[in-house]
């Protein structure tokens, strides 16, 4: 059995009361890398009853990882011992007699008594500040996350205006120019011969003011659906009907020569947002007629199984560039090559997220000059 050191400093009462009430955990070891005191404190933090560890070798205070590298220390301390923290700049954990380990901060000392040169190492439990620490900096790295995607948010937001105000002065433009020059040179056609000429800027008053509530119709469905105040209402119908009187819609849009074949291949019957499915269905044909040249054919697609429905539109337009694909969703983008074709750069960002309500997807294929197809894909029902 170890002998416990005649420590002459324990008879002194000061040093008695101060080693036994501290509320930091002290440690004297002896040359030898064993245990010569242990306050209560430190018998406490490491769950031995009194007396239990004199004697014992310091390593048994140690998690086995770390025990080897820790008698190559110690003695190194012994070497050239002196007063300061012990591993500094480093994480370092003690393990209790239970097995749990858990963190410290162990400041050391030195004192020789007779011939022999003691350590004396004082250790706090460090484990609620260490985990005040680490939620201090979960927030800090939660704020700075929330900033950065703030200003991140303000700079799409300032991208965004940008884009807008581009686009209004163009697309707002156009049509009420227009619509004021039409409506002037009207007024002028008053007698009976001058009813062709009449018609012909009724109608193009008529086309702008229809491309001016698209544009506001844009406007208005994607702020509701970025407020999520788009309410689905769902009906039984039939799918091969509602393209073909969806096509009609579109007619007075195409260009001359162009045609637009319709496929079908599967179930008829369906349930759907009938207001959400057209919306989607005019943005796509819209584009393809709009990005295609006089005389282009223009394909719509349906295949309609027991568990989805596939409606892809193909045109053989102008296609968009491959390093512009990776934004066509996105607000406002309008391709380079569409830069001189009237369009909001809003459709296939509000066809996206209608998709999304639908539990859809949206995908497409696309070669400069040779024309696109894209592809929706949603879950399918027959019935309410």
């Amino acid at each position: 059995m170890f002998n416990q050191m005649p420590l002459t400093l324990e008879s002194e009462a000061g040093f008695k009361a101060l080693f036994e009430y501290a509320t930091v955990g002290i440690l004297v070891i002896s040359s030898d890398g064993r245990i010569a005191l242990a306050n209560p404190c430190v018998e406490k933090l490491f769950g031995y009853d009194p007396d239990e560890l004199l004697g014992r070798e310091l390593e048994i205070l140690i998690p086995e990882s770390f025990k080897n590298i820790h008698v190559k220390y110690r003695e190194h301390y012994f070497d050239k011992p002196k007063a300061r923290p012990m591993g500094y700049g480093m994480d370092l954990y003690a393990i209790k007699k239970s097995g749990e380990e858990f963190p410290v901060e162990i400041s050391l000392g030195h004192y020789r008594l007779e011939d022999e040169m003691l350590a004396v190492a004082f250790i706090t439990d460090i484990t609620e500040r260490k985990k005040y620490h680490e939620e201090l900096e979960m927030k800090v790295k939660e704020r700075t996350l929330e900033l950065t995607q703030m200003l991140e948010r303000e700079k799409e937001l300032n991208e965004i205006k940008s884009r807008f105000v581009s686009m209004a002065s163009h697309e707002f433009r156009t049509p009420l120019s227009t619509i004021l020059s039409s409506a002037s040179l009207v007024e002028n056609y008053t007698l009976a011969d001058d009813t062709e000429k009449r018609h012909k800027h009724i109608d193009r008053i008529k086309s702008s003011v229809k491309n001016l509530t698209d544009i506001l119709n844009n406007f208005l469905s994607l702020d509701k659906l970025e407020q999520g105040k788009l309410e689905m209402n769902e009906d039984e119908f039939d799918l091969k009907e509602f393209v073909s009187d969806t096509m009609e819609d579109v007619k007075s849009l195409m260009k001359p020569g162009q045609n637009i074949s319709i496929y079908h291949d599967g179930l008829t019957h369906t349930v759907q947002d009938k207001k959400i499915l057209r919306n989607i269905l005019l943005n796509l044909l819209t584009n393809a007629i709009k990005y295609s040249r006089e005389g282009d054919a223009i394909e719509l697609r349906l295949i309609v199984s027991e568990d989805k429905v596939i409606i892809s539109v193909k045109d053989h337009g102008i296609g968009i560039p491959p390093d512009e694909q990776k934004n066509l969703f996105g607000k406002f983008f309008r391709a380079k090559n569409a830069e001189n074709i009237q369009g909001t750069g809003l459709g296939l960002n509000i066809v996206r997220r209608y998709l999304d309500l639908l539990n859809g997807k949206i995908e497409f294929e696309s070669q400069p000059g040779k024309g696109s197809t894209f592809t929706i894909t949603y879950p399918h029902r027959v019935s309410l």
